[in-house]
């Protein structure tokens, strides 16, 4: 599979510790890539700084070829970058049916609606006041209604129930399945694991493992499991 992102010797520090230590990853274009590990594992530092919220220390993030160690996250997002933040995609002062205009920038909402029905019921409903799993669905949306290339999905699953998590990644591979690379950051891997076409391992800011859902499921070192 060809490589849409690729990081190289990245290093991050937070303060005086150093959160990963000279990572080296590379991410199928049009695939789903789980990055799984225990809280502390330095998933979520990397996630940010994939999305340009965190500077690296060192190493180098390359996205279609391109250099885009140093862009800020706004350009990221420019370029098609989407990323999905761990209970914080929303808008929750806002509407639901304002939430989805703003994603779609004005535009038409119905494909957010055919993915989630129960958002067409709640579209005058302040998205603060949603379910944890309605919230997912309304921030996964933005997804839908962008015309995103990369996107980065952190603790999709977290506290929903299995039913819910279901429909979330069916949506998401469904994305996958129109060229756009997924990187999803989960601890509770099942799911995950169900979807992913490859899979990385993170223990205290190095990778311990790389390879496919069936070579993790078999790996023998169980250090780097949820």
């Amino acid at each position: 599979m060809p490589i849409a992102l690729a990081v190289k010797g990245l290093r991050v520090r937070h303060g005086p510790i150093e959160a990963l230590h000279g990572v080296d990853l590379d991410f199928p274009a049009g695939a789903v890539t789980a990055l799984v590990g225990r809280n502390g594992s330095g998933r979520t530092t990397l996630l940010d700084t994939l999305a340009g919220l965190v500077r690296p220390t060192a190493g180098l993030v390359t996205w279609n070829g391109a250099d885009m160690t140093t862009w800020p996250a706004d350009r990221r997002a420019r370029a098609g970058l989407t990323l999905i933040p761990e209970r914080g995609g929303v808008f929750a002062g806002l509407t639901v049916a304002d939430n989805l205009h703003l994603f779609a920038d004005g535009g038409d909402f119905a494909a957010a609606l055919t993915a989630f029905p129960i958002l067409g019921s709640r579209l005058g409903q302040r998205a603060g006041t949603l379910s944890g799993g309605e919230q997912q669905m309304l921030a996964v949306s933005r997804a839908l209604l962008t015309p995103s290339k990369l996107l980065l999905l952190d603790e999709l699953s977290q506290g929903l129930a299995p039913r819910v998590v279901a429909q979330l990644y069916e949506v998401v591979t469904s994305l996958a399945g129109t060229d756009r690379t997924v990187v999803l950051v989960e601890q509770h891997t099942g799911e995950a694991l169900r979807r992913a076409e490859v899979v990385y391992a993170l223990s205290r800011g190095t990778v311990t493992f790389r390879g496919d859902p069936t070579e993790f499921l078999a790996h023998p070192d169980t250090s780097h499991r949820g």
